[in-house]
């Protein structure tokens, strides 16, 4: 398994990979991604398998801001390069990887990379049932979110390094 970042050329198989983890009122769509790539493809962490294909990924922009808000997945330009948090939009692994630690190497890497940045640290959200999940990685949860994003509750998170 190999993990590197984003380039154009990889729109199609990170969008099918979305559909795949994601109900589609939550998922990102292809014009997300595409409008994501054009500004920060550095930001998109993808774990190929033996052969090449990418079978898990986390994506999100940089941000002064402090807290993940609905507008940042459909608008890349809250993106600031110099930005303080690495927000994560999304962590991804297709179903038929799941539950071999990929989505965690993926996220070590994030982590890693916005600790080597100067970041002050990476905020996500996510339901009530990985609240754990992400605690063992050493985010905390600050309650529940004001993001509306697909119709659900969710919780934000936030690792301080």
């Amino acid at each position: 398994m190999h993990i590197r970042t984003a380039t154009m050329a990889d729109l199609a198989a990170i969008t099918a990979v979305e559909a795949a983890c994601f109900p589609a009122a939550e998922a990102a769509t292809e014009a997300d991604f595409r409008a994501r790539l054009a500004v920060y493809p550095n930001h998109f962490w993808l774990l190929e398998d033996e052969n090449g294909a990418i079978v898990s990924f986390v994506d999100g922009l940089v941000t002064d801001e402090p807290t993940l808000r609905d507008e940042m997945y459909s608008d890349a330009s809250f993106h600031d390069e110099h930005g303080a948090w690495q927000m994560i939009f999304g962590v991804n692994t297709l179903p038929s990887h799941r539950r071999q630690g990929l989505a965690e190497q993926v996220l070590r890497q994030v982590i890693a990379d916005a600790k080597a940045q100067g970041r002050k640290g990476c905020v996500l959200t996510c339901k009530d049932k990985l609240i754990h999940y992400y605690g063992k990685l050493g985010f905390v949860n600050e309650g529940v979110s004001e993001s509306v994003h697909g119709g659900v509750v969710w919780y934000d998170m936030r690792l301080t390094f």
